[in-house]
């Protein structure tokens, strides 16, 4: 009689625990962010926001805010239909790489999303993703460091290059960004452990 007390107990809780896993996927919940780290939600959600204020800057650059430069390099970065169209470009590819790493810790970086023919609902393997993101990760981390070998990115254009607070802002703008390849490696390893608990 307790035995059989006990084992109902433990079906009821089992049912209850299914009912609401399915309550809360039909409801359109984040049922796998349940299991990410808080630390490293926060962690991906840091990477669009460390990539955002360079794109800012080069917006700025874009619509004709004078950002510092002089000389040459003011007339090769002068507003016009080119030049303004490639930097919003290059600003939207960017912060959409970023937003990305978002996708390390959200349902549709665990499985394809179920409105997509053909595919919906299916789980993508981890290396569809772990790859992508460490060599993103690595590249990101070269070019950052690329962009502070010689000195901050206001150094690079020489005597036509920022100055003051010019240079003060443009820096400030794009230190953030050594951020990025660091924060999506550790969120891409943790992607991993997390996909391969049973």
């Amino acid at each position: 009689m307790v035995a059989g007390g006990t084992l109902s107990a433990n079906a009821n809780a089992n049912a209850d625990v299914d009912v609401s896993a399915d309550a809360k996927a039909n409801a359109g919940a984040d049922v796998v962010s349940d299991a990410v780290p808080r630390w490293v939600n926060r962690m991906a959600r840091a990477v669009p926001v460390a990539v955002l204020p360079s794109g800012l800057w080069r917006m700025a650059m874009a619509v004709g805010i004078p950002v510092g430069f002089s000389g040459q390099l003011a007339k090769d970065w002068q507003p016009g239909l080119e030049t303004s169209s490639y930097i919003t470009l290059l600003t939207l590819f960017t912060e959409g790489l970023a937003l990305l790493t978002i996708g390390l810790v959200r349902p549709w970086g665990e499985s394809v999303p179920r409105w997509l023919p053909f595919l919906g609902g299916r789980r993508i393997p981890v290396w569809a993703v772990a790859v992508p993101g460490m060599l993103g990760a690595l590249a990101v981390t070269a070019l950052s460091l690329q962009m502070f070998w010689g000195g901050a990115p206001a150094d690079v254009g020489g005597s036509e290059a920022p100055h003051g607070a010019a240079a003060w802002i443009m820096n400030a703008c794009y230190v953030p960004m050594l951020l990025w390849g660091p924060l999506l490696a550790v969120v891409t390893v943790a992607y991993c452990v997390r996909r391969r608990q049973p």
